[in-house]
């Protein structure tokens, strides 16, 4: 997702940081940049021109910092302004103190909010909420049996009714949720057209049946410029409070999705990063900006680091780096944590001063984690524990056990010892498997 985006701002930014000095040329040459990137990515071309119109007026006149570079300045006026536009700060959800919390999705067919309503629900119950997930779209093939589905995956109940009235299954669901004590209920309804007046009128009426303390408008992040006309058809009709964007993982320009808040004037409350149920993520204007600009994500990282590490192996994995004990085993474990975080090619996006251009030449591969553990899998315990005495005919038996060639073999064996001798020379460490990972090691075969 903001690939294309993300690809001109780098363009752009590598000319502004040869700047010796602001001027009236450079920022108009600058601006008119910036506008095609927006415009081209399927930004609003009203928020597109406000957006310039707010940097040229910052921009005019600004008084340079001798400590700063002049380009350096600009960029950070352009980055400060695309911050504005997504809304500066996260919005947390709004739980009341009344039980139960009622949260309305609603959205376009198709948009992906019977699978965001499961992921948030995993969000509330890691929370410690006790949640019920209501199934009201009676329309869609399916659509009950795929909540009921993702529901016991996540261990969480899911409300049901063979009414055909969705305002009665809604109100129906509330009360026996308030019955069983539940903390949050959440409406999954169904799809529906902004042109279509019947379906917008069925969903004010649950609105204004269920009163919910969050309504949540659900958009696809590739559906393009119809994403603005349906936010404002559904702002209308209903009091939204905030937006969920799925699919952010997937190859949309994404301009859409950048124009969605400052069009209705709700903020981002949520991204869909990934097809997992764990694969949503509270939507920070901040760090969404410096991985779209390439300055790294290091606070989403290390959350996604302590999600997945265990802080006991972490510190075993420490005494094994002091003694010089790391091996492949270990290597193995570690690898196995580091595809719990999520697609590497992510990752390797978050870490600070990762160029774009370099990590579009690396071609991660999220099946080379399987590859490698497949190539130590074929290796005898002794092996792994010795992997420097390995020689040319254990080599081709692990490459024929692993089903790789006898190169890639050699090639992780280079790369591990080059790692280990990296970590060899480090202090304590802080994200094990993962801060101390060159993008060489990651790309393993």
């Amino acid at each position: 997702m903001f690939n294309q985006l993300a690809d001109r701002f780098d363009s752009v930014f590598r000319n502004l940081r040869g700047l010796g000095k602001i001027t009236d040329d450079n920022i108009q040459h600058t601006v008119r940049d910036i506008r095609r990137s927006l415009l081209e990515a399927d930004v609003n071309f009203k928020v597109a021109r406000n957006f310039i119109e707010r940097i040229k007026e910052r921009s005019v006149g600004t008084k340079v910092i001798k400590s700063v570079k002049p380009g350096e300045l600009f960029i950070k006026i352009i980055r400060d302004e695309l911050i504005k536009l997504l809304g500066e700060k996260p919005v947390p959800l709004k739980i009341s103190d009344q039980k139960p919390s009622v949260i309305l999705l609603a959205g376009l067919q198709g948009s992906g909010k019977t699978t965001t309503a499961a992921k948030l629900a995993k969000r509330l119950v890691k929370s410690g909420k006790k949640v019920t997930l209501v199934a009201a779209d009676i329309y869609r093939p399916a659509a009950i049996d795929q909540l009921q589905v993702l529901g016991k995956q996540i261990d969480v109940p899911v409300y049901t009714d063979n009414l055909k009235d969705p305002v009665k299954i809604c109100t129906n669901g509330i009360k026996q949720a308030e019955a069983g004590k539940r903390d949050v209920v959440i409406l999954d309804t169904a799809g529906r057209l902004h042109i279509d007046e019947d379906m917008m009128t069925e969903i004010k009426n649950i609105a204004a049946a269920t009163k919910p303390v969050e309504t949540l408008f659900v958009v696809d992040s590739m559906t393009g410029q119809d994403a603005v006309n349906s936010a404002l058809a559904f702002s209308e009709a209903l009091n939204i409070t905030g937006t969920v964007l799925t699919k952010l993982d997937g190859d949309a320009r994404g301009g859409a999705a950048i124009s969605i808040t400052e069009v209705i004037g709700k903020p981002i409350k949520f991204v869909g990063v990934s097809e997992k149920i764990d694969g949503l993520e509270e939507f920070d204007p901040e760090r969404i900006i410096d991985r779209l600009l390439g300055f790294g994500d290091v606070a989403t990282l290390v959350e996604k680091a302590q999600n997945v590490l265990d802080e006991k192996e972490a510190e075993k994995l420490e005494k094994k780096l002091k003694r010089n004990k790391f091996d492949l085993e270990d290597f193995k474990n570690q690898l196995k944590q580091l595809s719990k975080m999520g697609p590497m090619e992510q990752i390797l996006g978050m870490m600070p001063g990762m160029n774009r251009q370099a990590l579009k030449g690396l071609k991660v591969d999220d099946r080379q984690l399987v590859w490698t553990e497949a190539i130590i899998n074929s290796m005898t315990p002794w092996e792994r524990q010795n992997p420097q005495l390995i020689n040319g005919s254990r080599r081709k038996r692990i490459a024929l056990g692993s089903g790789r060639s006898v190169q890639q073999v050699n090639q992780l064996l280079k790369q591990f010892a080059q790692m280990k001798k990296m970590m060899k020379n480090m202090g304590k460490l802080k994200m094990p498997g993962l801060a101390n990972m060159s993008a060489d090691s990651l790309n393993l075969m």
